[in-house]
């Protein structure tokens, strides 16, 4: 019985919390759209699979190494990195001093994550070769003009006012996100909601690119 109770609780099912099991539920049904509709698959396929790898319980593919040792709860540990930080040994108190904290220090908090035996998942170390560089946003950028035609814009002029009208989507969304904050269901800084809002200008490469920032 207790070998048993050991192999369910060694499962990744046993640790799925509420928020991930929805994002899986989300990240299939993008990539059913995209392959079984052949709704945006360029788009919808690279998002649901990341989504999907991203929030596979206990895989940690995300985390940097930091985030990986903070996820784990070790007391030692922790209390190195709160020395470090000058603050409680805690979870919470830590990633509030991270926030704070210069890019250097965080950096070195880091490097002593690794030093501790942690690594960064593969997700993390994309992220951080293509989106923190920035590298990925000029790539999109290239590809998205390669494939650009201009014919239906050049044989109906009047077709400019469509993409003009979705820039109104950055002001739009960026007053929801913060209209979200005045009625306390979720709190964005300003620079959060100018990100998002760039999303609501139907502008990729641009979001990324802020995101990452």
């Amino acid at each position: 019985m207790e070998s048993l109770n050991a192999l369910l609780q060694g499962m990744g099912l046993m640790h799925l919390g509420a928020g991930q099991a929805i994002m899986l539920l989300v990240s299939l049904l993008l990539l059913w759209l995209a392959i079984a509709k052949k709704f945006e698959p360029l788009l919808l396929l690279p998002i649901g699979f990341g989504g999907l790898l991203s929030n596979i319980p206990e895989a940690g593919m995300a985390l940097t190494a930091l985030e990986s040792l903070l996820a784990h709860h070790d007391a030692g540990q922790l209390a190195v990195i709160a020395a470090k930080l000058n603050c409680a040994p805690d979870v919470h108190a830590i990633k509030e001093a991270l926030a704070l904290a210069l890019p250097s220090v965080q950096s070195q908090m880091e490097n002593l994550a690794v030093d501790m035996g942690y690594t960064p998942g593969v997700l993390a170390l994309f992220y951080k070769v293509a989106i923190g560089s920035g590298v990925a946003p000029l790539v999109i950028f290239m590809g998205v003009g390669a494939m650009t035609d201009f014919g239906p814009l050049l044989a109906n002029p009047r077709t400019l006012l469509l993409g003009a009208a979705a820039q109104f989507g950055i002001f739009a969304t960026v007053l929801g996100a913060l209209t979200l904050n005045y009625f306390g269901l979720i709190a964005f800084t300003l620079p959060q909601a100018a990100a998002i809002g760039i999303i609501g200008g139907a502008d990729g490469p641009t979001a990324i690119y802020l995101s990452g920032k």
